[in-house]
């Protein structure tokens, strides 16, 4: 899928005109809750198999252009860590990996969601699901993180009753030895660290 703009990946989608758009051409503004496009997808959460580890990795590849994520000073490959699905029609569509950070807590280490899925209710079930999980493992909080110019998630997760508690300054940078630009041209430098008590 490319961007509607130039001839990158897409990665987003445009909630009033359902564009697909990469990360340098998306732009931020308020939309109604009318101009909100919601699709009606008939989809499936369930426990990824040995056998969805492929999938998953593309789909890591895809976003991140990268098989681990960095978050709360670990490295974490994602394809080796428990993960949930997200399947239409029999294609996975969207993943979140986790892994147990601690005594007391769960890590989401990596959220991804196709774009032309985007919107749909997939990501709130993949991390309701996780919650629950992590209920079931007697865990007391979740913890995620991403990067300062990901506006979309930072709304995503404070939406689900996740908390900004802090923030790891020029992390992100020091990680790839350089600043990139970002969601909006934003330059990527920081980790913003969320966090949710669960019961």
């Amino acid at each position: 899928m490319k961007c509607q703009i130039c001839e990158n990946e897409a990665e987003y989608r445009c909630l009033a005109c359902g564009s697909f758009l990469c990360g340098n051409h998306t732009c931020f503004g308020i939309i109604c809750p009318n101009c909100v496009k919601k699709e009606r997808i008939s989809f499936l959460v369930r426990e990824a198999s040995h056998e969805d580890k492929e999938a998953i990795g593309k789909l890591v590849e895809f976003f991140w252009g990268e098989p681990q994520q960095t978050a709360f000073g670990k490295t974490i490959l994602v394809r080796e860590q428990p993960a949930f699905v997200a399947v239409v029609k029999d294609k996975i569509v969207g993943f979140v990996s986790f892994c147990e950070f601690g005594e007391n807590d769960v890590l989401i280490v990596a959220l991804g969601i196709l774009p032309q899925y985007q919107g749909s209710g997939i990501g709130k079930a993949l991390i309701s699901t996780v919650e629950e999980k992590a209920r079931e493992l007697s865990k007391k909080r979740i913890l995620v993180s991403t990067s300062n110019d990901n506006l979309p998630a930072l709304a995503f997760y404070q939406l689900m009753g996740y908390q900004i508690f802090e923030v790891a300054p020029n992390v992100i940078a020091e990680k790839h030895k350089a600043i990139y630009k970002g969601i909006g041209n934003i330059p990527i430098r920081d980790e913003i660290r969320l966090r949710k008590n669960i019961k």
